[in-house]
């Protein structure tokens, strides 16, 4: 499932080089799980509040809340590092393009 390599940015196939990007680099596989569990777990939190379990509710909002942010900073994270990557890859390649990134 994916390209481990080390370069996450696709220089050769497309002229959007960030097109794709969670398909060859799976190292942000894990936080877009932790959003969308986390996601799911807002309709559960309400659930329980509206069923009157007020501790329950609190509990799937505290860990809807934690996934959510949990996955949001693994994405930067991970996006900082392709940004790093991918410039390191434009010094060492001077007749690259850079890519304005648009995320």
């Amino acid at each position: 499932m994916g390209n481990k390599a080390d370069d996450p940015v696709d220089h050769v196939r497309t002229t959007r080089k960030h097109a794709g990007q969670n398909m060859k680099n799976t190292a942000a596989f894990p936080a877009l799980i932790a959003i969308g569990v986390g996601a799911a777990s807002v309709p559960g939190s309400l659930f329980t509040f509206a069923a009157g379990h007020v501790v329950a509710g609190v509990v799937w909002a505290v860990i809807a809340v934690l996934l959510m942010v949990a996955g949001f900073a693994w994405l930067r994270r991970e996006r900082r590092r392709v940004r790093r990557v991918e410039a390191e890859y434009v010094k060492t390649h001077p007749d690259a393009d850079w890519q304005t990134p648009s995320s």
